[in-house]
């Protein structure tokens, strides 16, 4: 028996999310189906998260176990020839039978791209929210810094999510420009259903006047989820790298 690790990278515009279920298409369900069709056998594919529709990643990783013994540049190559082209696999190499793609996760980082000009950019559709209003970078920076640290993140979980605790740490977060695209980056031990869209949601409603300067920490401390921003719509999250102990976070890329 050998445990597969897989490092991927895909466009989620055409997805319901990572994660295979029955009413879309899924990246899940493509990556099963190329496996099925290179080694012969279905098998049972392990993610680090789970992605809305729409989301996109720099970099996911996954696992999943076969009694295969094809070699796994053989391996990587057989997969990316019949994958569809939204999908790619970076990396394919042998991990500890124990490994596991989402327990073994220390952290993940995300990034939310804003495209601030005032016409869209037709090559960031469905990569970047457009959003022609004035975005003060500086300001957007400084209110993200309330983020960081250990907090309850209740207030920034989408209604409905079935978790044992909204506790989570992060680490460092960001909001940088480079001309017209606008970037916010976050980085934690954990995120919960829709956090970071609802993260970026606030800070855009600060910038907008509906939520007042300097509350991110009393929004933090009612665990209400009203008090908080919008969601900011998928197109414009990446899972940017995902953090494992062996070896350090050697899967990031950025």
């Amino acid at each position: 028996m050998r445990n597969i690790k897989l490092l991927i990278q895909y466009d989620g515009a055409a997805f319901h999310g990572f994660q295979q279920q029955p009413n879309g298409d899924t990246v899940e369900a493509q990556l099963k189906a190329a496996i099925l069709r290179i080694l012969g056998e279905a098998v049972t594919v392990y993610g680090c998260s789970r992605t809305d529709a729409g989301v996109h990643a720099n970099a996911f990783c996954c696992n999943f176990k076969t009694d295969n013994d094809r070699s796994c540049d053989l391996l990587q190559r057989g997969l990316n020839a019949v994958l569809p082209p939204q999908i790619a696999v970076l990396s394919c190499e042998d991990a500890p039978l124990d490994f596991h793609a989402r327990y073994d996760c220390l952290g993940k980082e995300y990034i939310y791209q804003i495209w601030n000009g005032k016409t869209r950019n037709p090559f960031l559709l469905d990569r970047a929210l457009f959003y022609p209003f004035p975005l003060d970078t500086n300001l957007l920076h400084t209110q993200a810094q309330q983020f960081v640290g250990s907090h309850d993140f209740a207030a920034f979980c989408a209604s409905g999510a079935s978790v044992k605790t909204t506790e989570r740490t992060i680490y460092n977060c960001s909001v940088t420009r480079q001309e017209n695209l606008v970037t916010f980056t976050v980085c934690g031990n954990g995120f919960l259903y829709n956090m970071v869209r609802n993260m970026v949601g606030t800070l855009l409603d600060i910038q907008r006047g509906k939520i007042e300067k300097d509350t991110i920490g009393a929004i933090l401390l009612s665990r209400d989820r009203e008090r908080a921003g919008v969601t900011a719509p998928p197109q414009g999250l990446f899972l940017n790298r995902v953090f494992y102990r062996e070896g350090g976070w050697q899967y990031g890329r950025d």
